[in-house]
């Protein structure tokens, strides 16, 4: 399974994917998100950016995906390809870029559709696409379904999650507005990743981060291991317990909990 998520905050967008592929009893490590544009050197472009330096956003936007790698590798080949043919359309939005990747994604699925149900497998590419191109006033990104349909994130929905959305939602959930500073936004996503990983053992380390900034346009992009985190998850494992340990008492307290002195409840009447 995956874990990959798209935050969308008023100083621009950022991005988190898990680097972990299971297949059976096999665990491998590679990288679930990738930069496209028509003229860009995907690996290049990585590279750059996880060595500090900002790639122009509206030169490139990001995938991030979930599902059988094979139909993943097979639909961003077809994409790629497009996008640098002589006939390609000029992307000059998101809206462009998604259906380009939708139209690449159903062609896979007329030529493999068949063969994966044979195989008793579905098809089951989930994709997250991102970025801000020349006419778009603020980055986005994008949700595609299997059959190509998408959805768009919004202020009221600030966030797109495929994979293993359920156990990082609740901290979403709770903590994240638009109006989240970047840097509390990354903090929350990083926790986001740190539940869906403790509980789901098909996500893990190593993780890519990616943000766009809304002031300079600018994809940054870092890759964190295991220990290159200690400091925050020692962090947040110890102020959870201490958290639980200053809550206050319950009203369970009195009566399932032997010996519990009844002077430190505080009971509130209904009425």
């Amino acid at each position: 399974m995956t874990y990959c998520l798209a935050i969308k905050v008023e100083e621009g967008l950022l991005l988190l994917a898990d680097g972990r592929i299971t297949s059976g009893n096999q665990v491998t490590n590679a990288s679930k998100v990738s930069l496209h544009g028509p003229t860009q050197n995907t690996a290049q472009n990585v590279a750059a950016t996880a060595a500090g330096s900002a790639l122009p956003g509206k030169q490139a936007f990001s995938v991030m995906t979930s599902g059988l790698r094979s139909l993943r590798d097979k639909t961003l080949s077809y994409l790629d390809r497009d996008l640098k043919s002589p006939d390609a359309p000029k992307l000059r939005n998101m809206l462009d870029a998604v259906a380009i990747y939708s139209r690449c994604l159903r062609q896979v699925a007329e030529e493999d559709r068949g063969a994966i149900s044979e195989s008793e497998l579905s098809f089951n590419l989930h994709a997250i696409v991102a970025g801000q191109l020349s006419d778009d006033a603020t980055p986005t990104a994008y949700l595609v379904y299997p059959e190509g349909n998408w959805i768009e994130i919004g202020q009221r929905t600030p966030y797109l999650s495929i994979g293993s959305t359920a156990y990082g939602k609740p901290i979403l959930d709770r903590g994240l507005t638009y109006d989240t500073p970047m840097l509390t936004a990354l903090k929350l996503a990083y926790l986001s990743f740190d539940s869906t990983r403790l509980s789901a053992a098909d996500v893990g380390f190593p993780i890519d981060v990616l943000t766009l900034s809304s002031e300079d346009s600018g994809w940054r992009q870092a890759h964190y291991d295991y220990d290159d985190l200690r400091d925050q998850r020692v962090w947040w494992n110890e102020h959870l317990k201490q958290l639980a340990n200053e809550m206050p008492d319950g009203p369970w307290a009195e009566r399932l909990v032997p010996g519990h002195d009844p002077k430190r409840l505080k009971l509130v009447s209904d009425d």
